[in-house]
């Protein structure tokens, strides 16, 4: 089962790097996509508006995974949960917020491997930061409003996305910040085709961003939009290169 990818050693391993592996760690090349490097940061750091965050602000990292974007937001924000479903990724998170670093290693070729040391920044604050597991389609009760909420590849990977937005506009306030960023890579084995919010023929033309302006309006205006590329590595001589679709929202 696909969902099962993620309680792998493998899908361990793929996330450890690509949240926190060091540039030549993630690309051993002196050619290649630079820019695609440090995805997990750059969703924060290019796609929040930290001019707009109050003191003693609140975030949710909604999907979360091995918790980068997570520590990214405690540098603005004095309270920040981390959510993921894998109860793989959810361990070694809360062990990154505990001892601030992680022993892993990643794939060379075939059974080669290279270890390697999964670090939070010095500079940033663990003790804002808190993770759990939970179903991002479910919440639980008593998590309360944010001032951020970040989902990044998180609705492409939900049986129920639309499930998942119905609950956006009760965990902000107005003027809260909302980003989503989404690869768009609608597959059956993680989402039913009548649940897909893009790239189905029963939608028509319509693609993610149009779905997604439906279910926001008249919650949320759409604030920006950019592209973000990013880079998984599953060994030194194959990656997987994409193209984020991401979203400011700001909560009306």
């Amino acid at each position: 089962m696909p969902d099962c990818f993620y309680e792998t050693d493998k899908a361990l391993s793929e996330y450890l790097l690509f949240h926190y592996g060091k540039p030549d760690e993630v690309l051993p090349w002196e050619f290649g996509p630079t820019a695609a490097l440090d995805y997990p940061v750059r969703c924060v750091t290019e796609c929040v508006d930290a001019g707009c965050i109050p003191a003693n602000a609140r975030a949710l990292d909604l999907g979360c995974a091995v918790g980068r974007s997570t520590f990214e937001l405690a540098r603005h924000c004095s309270d920040v949960i981390g959510i993921d479903l894998s109860e793989s990724f959810i361990t070694a998170a809360g062990q990154l917020q505990r001892d601030g670093r992680l022993d892993y290693s990643f794939a060379i070729e075939g059974e080669l491997g290279q270890a390697a040391i999964a670090e939070v920044p010095a500079e940033v604050d663990r003790t804002r930061v808190r993770f759990e597991q939970g179903d991002a389609t479910f919440l639980r009760d008593g998590l309360g409003q944010f001032d951020i909420v970040l989902m990044a590849n998180l609705i492409d990977r939900l049986p129920c996305p639309a499930k998942c937005l119905e609950q956006l506009p009760g965990l902000l306030p107005a003027g809260g910040q909302l980003v989503i960023a989404t690869p768009c890579t609608w597959l059956e084995e993680y989402t039913p085709k009548a649940e897909w919010l893009g790239g189905s023929q029963a939608l028509g033309q319509a693609r993610t961003l149009d779905s997604l302006q439906e279910f926001l309006t008249p919650n949320f205006a759409l604030d920006a939009t950019w592209d973000l590329p990013f880079l998984i590595r599953e060994h030194a001589r194959k990656f997987q290169w994409s193209v984020a679709q991401a979203t400011r929202w700001v909560r009306q």
